[in-house]
């Protein structure tokens, strides 16, 4: 079965305070001279998303005036600090209605690439309705949400959780989509994280 109507919306997830990092907004966070929440957007850009969301929290005054993102759509969370779930409803509850899925992008993982993102969206086509990039056989990020799991979606975001509760309920449907080879799941969590991907 082949998917073809509405557009896939790219979700940057961008509103954590990063606490682990003495309260360094994780959008704000210096990468190859630009604020974080650019690199995360042109990547999904460079992957095939057309449109992109990006849920803004922490500092989102600053991001506002920092950050370069034309044609974006900006959401704010008031609710951010509760946890990444939070930002995920409300991105969910500002996607377009025609959309025909959502890819989930979190804005802390420089390591994902394009091609990452072009192979969930190339499973979405050939008629995944849930796909998550892959890692050694592990399921990571990003993830792909069809349209028709978006209410489910955003009833088990709570906390730090996510879409990790419609994932697992639907674990075997998960189109798992190896992407080792072309991308790096890990995130920017700690100073140490920080000092390894040389983020200044």
């Amino acid at each position: 079965m082949e998917i073809q109507e509405g557009p896939v919306v790219a979700l940057v997830l961008a509103a954590g305070g990063g606490r682990r990092l003495g309260g360094r907004p994780k959008a704000l966070l210096p990468y190859r001279g630009r604020p974080l929440v650019e690199h995360a957007v042109a990547v999904v850009r460079a992957g095939g998303c057309a449109a992109v969301t990006v849920v803004l929290g922490a500092a989102r005054e600053q991001v506002r005036a920092a950050a370069e993102l034309p044609d974006c759509r900006l959401v704010d969370n008031p609710d951010w600090a509760g946890g990444m779930g939070s930002s995920l409803r409300a991105g969910l509850a500002a996607l377009a209605p025609e959309a025909s899925a959502v890819l989930v992008m979190l804005v802390d993982t420089p390591g994902v690439t394009a091609a990452a993102v072009a192979r969930l969206l190339a499973a979405h086509r050939a008629g995944a309705e849930l796909a998550a990039a892959a890692y050694g056989g592990r399921r990571g990020h990003p993830v792909l949400i069809g349209a028709r799991h978006f209410a489910e979606a955003a009833a088990g975001a709570t906390g730090d959780a996510g879409a990790r509760a419609l994932l697992t309920a639907h674990a075997a449907e998960i189109a798992l989509v190896e992407c080792a080879d072309v991308a790096v799941p890990d995130d920017l969590d700690t100073p140490a994280d920080l000092a390894r991907w040389a983020v200044t």
